[in-house]
């Protein structure tokens, strides 16, 4: 199964997040499909940027959000509440 979710960066106690497409079995910081976008939570407010086409085009696919991806896809406005 495909899955859209978090892998994280950057360094040690400042986190940065890319959302990708990876296969359900690799492991969350492993080989991913594409990037669809980053989230910053240390922004104030936090910051979210998402390829809108390319995430509705996964969605329409079959992959499926975990429930972190699923709020800030909401956020972003690429899927409906």
């Amino acid at each position: 199964m495909v899955k859209i979710r978090l892998t994280r960066m950057g360094a040690r106690k400042r986190p940065f997040y890319r959302i990708v497409v990876a296969d359900s079995r690799a492991r969350r910081d492993g080989p991913f499909i594409e990037i669809l976008g980053t989230y910053d939570p240390l922004q104030e407010p936090f910051e979210v940027k998402i390829n809108q086409d390319r995430a509705q085009y996964w969605l329409k696919q079959g992959a499926q959000p975990t429930d972190t991806v699923k709020k800030l896809l909401q956020k972003a406005g690429v899927v409906s509440a």
